[in-house]
């Protein structure tokens, strides 16, 4: 397969004219050339993308402004910031009931305890899942510079594995999604602690936590939730939910986009936190950007009158 030509760097001067040549005007082009000394070309790409009117030859439409492309990544960023916020609140809540619940019934190495855990097995590596989780696990111990780890591995040196208060302190949101994940399915624990999260199904809160963990890992490496398909997509139709949840179908394209998992965000911190800000921060980020197309997001077809969404005046 024919590599394809490099193309030459372009100053930030050259990329405005470009930009300009195709289309796209400039209000202040001395903010403009800050803006991109700091923002790079391909990442501000993915705010204007849609704004073509050819994709082809990037031609843009009429009458766009490369300040409202500003305007959709500043949204974008105080998007994440927010969605941040709850999944910290999601993730330590889930960290605390698999500590809490699983080790008052099996003690504080029950992660270790293959016997918990279903038998299945990655081909590749001969290896069961379960055993891959935990060696992940141990290399995220071994990684940390908490000081509680570092006295640990101090005073019990030969400890490869620490009670689970310890070691799932400085697991990632990832890896206790897979730990919650592959506990077995008949696990009265497993299904406590979907319970306690505010779901009446383990299979429910296992699909949420993937899709939140993938949110996460985009959140963390300062990506673009603006305008982008989700690879994952949570389940949408709960068994008899405990809280409020969606009451209209969701759309091909609402679950193509960020707006389901940001609902099943609000409904589990309306179940760990019913005093939790999140919701009234986004919509209000909703009316500070009014002029931002939040349906971009998914966010279409009355989503504000979902009673997940709605005041009680709805």
């Amino acid at each position: 397969m024919p590599m394809p030509n490099n193309k030459p760097a372009r100053t930030v001067a050259d990329q405005i004219q470009l930009l300009e040549s195709r289309g796209m005007i400039f209000q202040n082009e001395s903010d403009a050339h800050i803006l991109l000394k700091n923002i790079s070309y391909y990442r501000l790409k993915g705010y204007w993308w849609d704004m073509q009117k050819d994709k082809t030859i990037h031609a843009f439409r009429p009458d766009t402004y490369f300040e409202d492309v500003i305007k959709r990544y500043n949204f974008d960023r105080k998007l994440r910031l927010i969605l941040f916020d709850a999944i910290e609140l999601i993730e330590i809540s889930l960290r605390t009931k698999m500590i809490y619940i699983l080790s008052l019934k099996h003690g504080g190495k029950w992660y270790s305890d293959s016997n918990l855990f279903n038998s299945k097995t990655n081909k590749k590596t001969c290896k069961t899942l379960h055993q891959e989780t935990v060696d992940k696990l141990k290399s995220e111990f071994n990684r940390s510079q908490e000081s509680f780890i570092k006295d640990h591995k101090k005073r019990y040196p030969n400890d490869s594995t620490p009670d689970a208060w310890k070691m799932l302190e400085v697991a990632s949101m990832g890896i206790l999604s897979r730990l919650y994940k592959g506990l077995n399915d008949q696990s009265p624990e497993k299904a406590t602690i979907a319970k306690e999260m505010g779901l009446n199904s383990h299979k429910e809160l296992s699909s949420w936590l993937e899709a939140i963990t993938y949110i996460r890992n985009i959140i963390a490496h300062h990506s673009r939730l603006w305008s982008r398909n989700m690879v994952k997509s949570p389940k949408e139709k709960l068994n008899n939910p405990i809280g409020q949840w969606l009451t209209s179908p969701i759309l091909p394209v609402q679950k193509k986009k960020v707006y389901l998992i940001i609902c099943c965000m609000i409904y589990l911190c309306n179940h760990i936190n019913p005093n939790h800000d999140i919701k009234d921060r986004i919509i209000d980020l909703f009316k500070q950007f009014s002029s931002i197309e939040i349906y971009k997001l998914g966010f279409l077809n009355n989503w504000d009158k979902e009673p997940i969404w709605c005041n009680h005046s709805c």
